[in-house]
């Protein structure tokens, strides 16, 4: 009897481009920068041939974050695309990334008022989904922007909550804020507010971050 070949699952355009958009955001993380922007060359391009949002969000997504210092304004458009396929799309995961990244990034070169909203975006995704670890990295970017806006305090209780292995190698920004923090408040008492973050629970400190988001939107809105 002659053995029938296995079955192979066919293979999809999409599958190549979302591999190389996570080699992308892992370079990126391992802070690789031009290894992570030679990957993204041309991705963006190949994920538009596959007519899949998914694989369209995702690319822009990892270019953005790839191309946030080296290109502040292309990154900023690039996520920012990303975010409204995301939506149209339905996709929450992807959406809730590409908040996360446009946040400090819109704090910095573009509207404030509008990273907070995006904050406040990925904060409620995943709280609501209960992912502990991705609420970190979107709290990470609350403290890095809260910190620039001068609400000094309140990021220093957050950084605490967030600072972790992957959120310090994903945010680098979030060193420097914390290294700002120090210099202003005196390590002693960065050392208190921290403390202070670190032992709140995931809910009391989503519930803390929408109390700061409104609180500096205010300012922003009404400055004095």
């Amino acid at each position: 009897m002659v053995p029938r070949p296995a079955r192979t699952r066919p293979r999809h355009p999409y599958t190549h481009t979302l591999t190389r958009a996570s080699l992308v955001v892992e370079l990126t993380v391992a802070g690789a920068g031009e290894e992570a922007r030679a990957a993204a060359n041309g991705l963006i391009d190949a994920a538009e041939a596959t007519h899949n949002p998914f694989a369209l969000a995702y690319a822009l997504y990892a270019y953005g974050y790839a191309y946030r210092d080296a290109d502040p304004a292309g990154a900023l458009e690039a996520l920012r695309r990303g975010l409204v396929i995301a939506q149209d799309s339905g996709n929450r995961l992807i959406e809730s990334q590409l908040a996360t990244a446009l946040s400090p990034l819109e704090a910095e070169h573009g509207d404030p008022l509008a990273a907070l909203d995006h904050i406040t975006l990925a904060i409620r995704n995943f709280y609501d989904s209960g992912n502990v670890a991705h609420i970190r990295s979107a709290l990470t970017t609350l403290a890095v922007v809260l910190d620039r806006l001068g609400r000094l305090e309140p990021a220093a209780i957050i950084a605490g909550f967030a600072i972790s292995p992957l959120t310090a190698a994903a945010f680098p920004q979030l060193s420097t804020a914390i290294t700002h923090l120090r210099d202003v408040l005196s390590d002693k008492t960065y050392e208190s507010l921290a403390r202070k973050g670190e032992t709140m629970t995931t809910a009391a400190m989503a519930t803390y971050a929408y109390d700061q988001i409104d609180q500096a939107r205010t300012e922003l809105e009404h400055p004095s």
